[in-house]
């Protein structure tokens, strides 16, 4: 017999629904009664006297019986049945009017499926009728594997998520789901309850799974423990393998046992028992590993760990500079950003920039991270100096650098403005420097002030006096810009077309 090969992308037809086809006429006439339950991959047309060599397996062979002799029926049927063809069809005219009885002779004998192929009914004809009905198999298996799908999702966001997934796979399976613990016990199962016999050998296969993680059942022979009782194994190969999964069949009731390792070094299988094999079967149990994978698996590193505490720590009263330390020396970055064109993107630019803290108020995205920072498409990002975070009051510096980045990022259309430390600053005192910037600000922080004065004369600064881009980077008409420059203008009492005075004016505003 040929070297078995893999079987067609397309599910096979059941030789009964080729029968069923009225179209076609097709008639047995000779073979097993449960011919109908054979499974036809393909359509094959040969008058070959042996066409053994030319046959792969798993064909419904169709021939008028130019080169059948009597005497030779016999044979011929032989090297058919050897090939592995699903059934052979005998197309009646040009050449017999008739089936010849010797080769339904043959065919009985033989245990082949011999089908009648009236005068009216091309070869053709019955080829174009399998691919119709393999396409139509196509079609349903993947509406299955669709709706499957869509549950099992809709299970996974269920407050329950892990037995509401075995619950809606068990019923697309129309079988049992059970997860295994790392001790072999039942931590969950759902469906309808195998035999004993099956029962015993999932839980046996489980732990011939737990022996190779990652991979389903390689069971060529059974466990160290001893036969499974009534239960043949199959070998087979991973989850991944195009072969499809491993699986055991109880002898008794056919039970078709699977069982996968799933991922996050946890030591939990699933099993799974059905009594009969799908197609789309394996696509479906796939999609429930990889969700019961990530919905068992510790989801937290030591880092966001300890991330996660400083949040509770906070939420329990803690101070900022009690909180601060658990994120991490780091150094931090703050990120603020706009952009960004779906509800996701927020969390999509934080993951892209290494970080789960972010913070995101419908306007302004605010990212804290550890990583480098560089520009993203679609995005428009301000982003501060590093600071340490046992620091807390230099977070929250930090951020206020990010924000005034970002707005300057805004203004001039940049894709990305960090904030950079003067170096003429250094050369003072800090406190000195701050004192002096109070009391230089002092009229706009005042009581005839406001901290938008302040923010809009900062802008402006920055922006080279520029009204339309002050307007745009802080949001409002350029004639509220000018009106606010004016007041500030008076409230100093200074000629903010001095340079020399918008020089201090600057130098004051870096310090408060």
């Amino acid at each position: 017999m040929p070297e078995p090969l893999a079987s067609p992308p397309t599910p096979p037809v059941p030789l009964a629904a080729l029968l069923a086809d009225r179209e076609l006429g097709l008639r047995r006439i000779a073979g097993p009664d449960d011919a109908g339950s054979r499974a036809v991959h393909w359509v094959h047309t040969s008058e070959m006297t042996d066409p053994y060599p030319y046959l792969l397996g798993g064909e419904l062979l169709l021939t008028a019986g130019v080169q059948l002799t009597d005497g030779y029926a016999d044979a011929y049927t032989a090297r058919v049945v050897e090939a592995g063809a699903a059934a052979l069809g005998f197309g009646v005219t040009p050449v017999y009017d008739t089936v010849p009885a010797a080769l339904i002779e043959a065919c009985d004998r033989h245990g082949l499926p011999l089908l009648e192929v009236p005068p009216r009914t091309r070869f053709t004809a019955v080829a174009r009728g399998v691919w119709r009905l393999m396409a139509e198999a196509r079609h349903r298996e993947l509406r299955r594997v669709t709706d499957a799908q869509q549950g099992l999702a809709s299970a996974a966001a269920r407050p329950d998520p892990v037995p509401a997934v075995l619950r809606q796979l068990a019923v697309r399976l129309n079988g049992r789901a059970v997860l295994f613990a790392p001790d072999g016990a039942e931590l969950h199962a759902t469906g309808r309850v195998p035999s004993p016999g099956a029962r015993t050998a999932l839980a046996r296969l489980a732990r011939v799974v737990r022996t190779s993680p990652g991979r389903a059942a390689h069971t060529g022979s059974p466990p160290a423990a001893g036969p499974v009782p009534e239960v043949g194994l199959a070998s087979g190969t991973g989850p991944t393998s195009a072969s499809g999964p491993t699986s055991a069949t109880d002898t008794a009731d056919r039970a078709h046992l699977t069982a996968y390792a799933l991922g996050g070094g946890q030591g939990l299988v699933l099993g799974v028992a059905a009594e009969a094999r799908q197609a789309g079967d394996h696509t479906i149990t796939g999609v429930a590993v990889v969700l019961l994978s990530l919905l068992t698996a510790p989801h937290q590193s030591a880092a966001e760990a300890g991330r996660s505490a400083a949040l509770v720590r906070l939420l329990l009263g803690a101070s900022p500079a009690e909180a601060a330390p658990l994120l991490g020396p780091g150094p931090w970055t703050v990120v603020h950003a706009r952009g960004g064109d779906t509800p996701f993107a927020a969390g999509a630019l934080a993951a892209s920039l290494g970080s789960a803290l972010v913070d995101n108020d419908g306007d302004t995205v605010r990212i804290l991270t550890d990583r480098e920072v560089t520009a993203r498409t679609g995005w428009t990002l301000g982003v501060s100096d590093p600071v340490d975070a046992a620091d807390p009051a230099g977070l929250a510096t930090a951020d206020t650098r990010a924000r005034r980045a970002l707005g300057r990022a805004e203004a001039t259309r940049t894709p990305l403005v960090r904030h950079q430390e003067a170096g003429f600053a250094g050369l003072f005192a800090p406190d000195e420097a701050a004192a002096h910037a109070r009391a230089r600000l002092a009229p706009l922080t005042g009581p005839g002030g406001s901290p938008a004065l302040v923010e809009t004369l900062r802008t402006w600064l920055s922006l080279h006096g520029g009204w339309d881009r002050t307007a745009v980077a802080l949001s409002v008409h350029r004639n509220t810009v000018r009106q606010r420059v004016a007041r500030c203008a008076a409230l100093l009492d200074a000629d903010l077309d001095d340079a020399d005075v918008r020089m201090e004016l600057w130098f004051a505003l870096r310090q408060s």
